[in-house]
Formats: structure tokens, sequence, C-alpha cells
């Protein structure tokens, strides 16, 4: 009998039924997995071992659980603030001259090459942190504005246009590729 996230919740906290909270864990480690994947910029380690952090503390915080969102708001809550804990920890400097030079050394071949899959990493790299994270939840994950407010601890207007710039901002930059697949 599959149980939904209350009745589990339920379970483990007034009963430390540790099968239930094994059933939320599947339920979402997959999805949570991925999330963690885009935000920690490909790196599986690193995104395992955050999502493996995330279940730890939403078990031991779970009976402060309030249910005002729905569990995978609140665990994609955690998560994400364990990887921007961890992005402060681990942030190392620019050298914005030596990013420049290489940029300037890439060829328009090489470019033409690599695709739109490229050109797409490229243009999302040009958004900030916020709008390319808003840009993820709510265009990738599924997640509605209200819940991507929740996750990212925004007002909602500030989510809906990060949003709405992100998309902008995208269109924009990825114009010279869509007038050469319309051209070509």
């Amino acid at each position: 009998m599959d149980l939904n996230d209350e009745d589990l919740i339920r379970r483990v906290v007034e009963d430390g039924d540790q099968r239930a909270y094994a059933q939320l864990v599947r339920r979402y480690q997959s999805q949570l997995r991925f999330s963690l994947r885009q935000l920690c910029n490909g790196d599986q380690g690193l995104a395992d071992d955050m999502a493996q952090e995330a279940f730890i503390k939403a078990y031991k915080a779970l009976p402060a659980f309030r249910g005002d969102a729905r569990f995978s708001t609140w665990l994609y809550r955690i998560a994400y603030n364990l990887v921007m804990s961890h992005k402060r920890k681990n942030a190392p400097e620019v050298d914005q001259e030596a990013v420049d030079r290489a940029q300037a050394e890439e060829s328009v071949e090489e470019a033409h090459q690599l695709g739109m899959a490229r050109d797409l990493n490229s243009a999302m790299g040009e958004l900030s942190d916020a709008q390319r994270q808003a840009v993820h939840l709510c265009m990738q994950r599924g997640f509605s504005h209200e819940e991507a407010a929740t996750i990212m601890k925004l007002p909602l207007g500030t989510v809906k246009s990060h949003v709405n710039r992100a998309r902008a901002k995208l269109q924009s930059l990825l114009q010279p590729w869509r007038e050469e697949v319309a051209g070509g």
C-alpha cells in the first residue's frame, strides 16, 4: 500500500518508523539528485553527497515539519541551502582576464561544431545564479513559481521576475542560433 507523504511523515514522527522514511527517500531521491547535479554544475559526487546530507537533515528536522509546503518543496529547500552554503565556502576567485582570453581564443568553427547543447549551457551561464536556479526549478523540475519561491526563500514576484528575465535573456542570446537553424 502506497501511503501519501503526510501519512509517512506521521509514521516517522509518531512511531519512529524508519521504513516510512525510507519510502520517502525512495520517492524523492532520483528527482533530488538530478536537481542537485544541476545546482552542482554536473558534479555527480558532490550532488550525491548533498542529497545524502539533505535527507539526513530532513530526517532530523522532520518533527519540526509544519506541512505549510509539500514535503518535496521542504526537502528541496534544505538541499538548496546545503548547496548554496557549500558554494559560499568553496567559491574560488575568478580570474576574469583569463576567462576573457580563453573565450577569445575559441574559434567560431569550434562553437558551431559543439551545437545547441553547448550554446544553451553557455547562455545559461550568462544568467545570474538566481535566474538559473529559478529556471531550473520552474522550467526543468516543474515546480510552481510559489514552490520555487519557498525553496529559494524569495518573494513570489522576485522568482517570477527571475524566470521572465531569464527567458528574455535566453531568447536574446540564442537568437543567432535560431536564425542560423532557420536559414540553414
